[in-house]
């Protein structure tokens, strides 16, 4: 008869890896496979300190700038995006590059562009300093775009009489404060056009729908995922907010304080859109060293979504 603690893991569905993240990882794997070590890669691929070492160890060199990228080596852009002057200067120096921007985050790029083009201002709903938020202002002159982080700053935000405007959003916002920002947005600046389809992009939504779903049920919830990654920080954000007081981000199983665990019978457990599967097992694991567990699946919907490597790759 065992001696553990019951618990109970709730497992989110869907969770951990995104079809964005997973193409940009086998665009780095299969790069590595053409052309040979090193393939130098600009910024993390996707924010997870597992995948980037992972990809190291095969022969990745992650750098900071083109700049630190010798001549003649090839170079992949993070899934996060970049602003125009990134290919521009690859371009000059005559550097093979691959570009592993997710198409949903691409999408962004285009509808800013589109707004612009018609003579809007455009209002970026984004998170200061992110990746993502700097390579779609870098889409459009300077002063082009102009950036909102919450509903205090919508509130305040000052636009000319009679200037059209046009919002955008990153892709990995939480779902409910961005709709609060928008709606402030609207009674403000009454036309404001919009996006075609939502900017925040299926995989967040789902997590954030999953993560609600076993909020509810649970005594705490761990989300597996790094702290620079804005789609895991909004994970804790929505299990907290969903009735979980007790949610927690979590890298690995290693960075698990088990004190968090005390007394919870019923635990949820997801993963942000860059962690991968082997690191939900990782810790299930860990609980299982610890707990006589039991598991279930919750399930909010599935997923099958699936986007093409570039021509580069697959010619």
């Amino acid at each position: 008869m065992s001696q553990r603690p019951p618990l109970t893991v709730l497992l989110a569905s869907p969770r951990g890896f995104c079809a964005g993240v997973d193409r940009a990882i086998q665009i780095v794997e299969q790069a590595l496979g053409k052309y040979g070590k090193p393939v130098y890669v600009r910024h993390e691929i996707v924010h997870n300190r597992f995948v980037v070492e992972s990809l190291e160890a095969k022969g990745a060199v992650f750098v900071d700038e083109l700049d630190q990228v010798p001549p003649g080596a090839p170079v992949v852009f993070s899934a996060h995006g970049v602003p125009k002057s990134v290919p521009a200067e690859a371009e000059q120096r005559k550097l093979f590059y691959l570009d592993a921007t997710c198409p949903l985050v691409s999408k962004v790029h285009r509808e800013a562009e589109r707004h612009h083009a018609a003579g809007c201002r455009i209002v970026l709903i984004g998170h200061r300093g992110h990746p993502e938020v700097i390579g779609t202002m870098g889409q459009l002159p300077d002063g082009a775009v102009v950036l909102v982080e919450d509903v205090a700053q919508a509130e305040v935000l000052q636009i000319p009489a009679g200037e059209k405007l046009a919002y955008a959003t990153q892709t990995t916002l939480s779902v409910d404060d961005t709709a609060a920002i928008v709606a402030v947005l609207r009674r403000r600046f009454p036309a404001i056009e919009g996006p075609k389809k939502e900017d925040i992009c299926y995989a967040t939504t789902n997590r954030q729908a999953s993560v609600k779903a076993i909020a509810a049920q649970a005594d705490a919830v761990l989300v597996i995922g790094a702290p620079n990654s804005s789609n895991s920080m909004r994970l804790v954000e929505v299990a907290r907010n969903s009735g979980c007081s007790s949610a927690h981000l979590v890298q690995r199983a290693a960075d698990i304080d088990w004190s968090w665990l005390d007394g919870v019978r019923r635990l949820g457990i997801t993963a942000g859109a860059s962690a991968p599967e082997v690191l939900v097992e990782e810790v299930i694991e860990a609980c299982r060293q610890r707990f006589d567990v039991s598991i279930e699946e919750i399930k909010v919907t599935q997923e099958n979504v699936v986007f093409k490597l570039p021509r580069a790759l697959v010619a």
